[in-house]
């Protein structure tokens, strides 16, 4: 036997799985319907149809990151095309697990010159304790109130039995993101060229699925 044979890695998406196969093990199936009916009117909503596409020109943003500088896309992308990541928060292990998959993968975003920036609705001291704990090189950006989220068509409200399954379990949307709207961002990846113009556009109602990062890495070596 080759002791010296590399191991394969699980994709992202085997991880996720595995965290959702956990979770169906441990919470009760009552409590996990509210999850999985929200995720089912969220999808009715068409919410996924409306993101923004392919070929749409990118909003500029101005966001802080976790030490309160302001970071501005239009300089980010004056250095080489971006790798923008939506996430819901520090409280979510599948956005975390997302992140550290990126976090894993940033010495080769660097390397062909692009950059990636974590946009989510948490306050800056989250953040900060986010990047910390798990070692996140990239900046967190805090999209304060969902507006660019919004802009790229993310943004959606926490409906009440969620709301209250949350508090349920200890997950203080309102104060991790300094408001009390319950909105949040579908999770979503967008590669954006140096001219603005979106090169990769995912995202989806069910929380539980991320693109791979490979083709994002695909989509952004073709733009360096």
């Amino acid at each position: 036997m080759n002791l010296f044979r590399a191991t394969k890695m699980p994709s992202l998406q085997d991880q996720l799985d595995e965290i959702t196969a956990n979770t169906r093990h441990l919470v009760q199936p009552e409590r996990l319907a509210i999850g999985e009916r929200a995720i089912e009117e969220l999808f009715a909503t068409g919410i996924e149809e409306r993101i923004l596409p392919v070929g749409a020109q990118a909003p500029e943003f101005a966001l802080k990151d976790a030490n309160g500088r302001m970071l501005r896309s239009a300089d980010l992308l004056a250095m080489g095309p971006l790798i923008v990541t939506f996430f819901r928060g520090r409280w979510c292990s599948y956005c975390v697990t997302e992140l550290e998959t990126w976090r894993d993968l940033y010495g080769r975003v660097r390397a062909m010159g692009a950059l990636l920036v974590a946009v989510g609705p948490q306050i800056g001291r989250q953040s900060d304790f986010m990047a910390g704990q798990h070692g996140l090189p990239f900046p967190l950006l805090w999209d304060e109130g969902n507006k660019v989220a919004e802009q790229f068509g993310l943004a959606w409200k926490v409906p009440e039995s969620l709301q209250s399954y949350y508090r349920s379990i200890l997950v203080n949307i309102p104060f991790v993101n300094g408001d009390d709207s319950w909105r949040l961002p579908l999770p979503a990846t967008y590669v954006i060229g140096k001219d603005g113009r979106v090169l990769f556009a995912e995202a989806h109602a069910d929380f539980r699925v991320r693109p791979e990062p490979e083709e994002v890495l695909a989509a952004a070596a073709r733009a360096c």
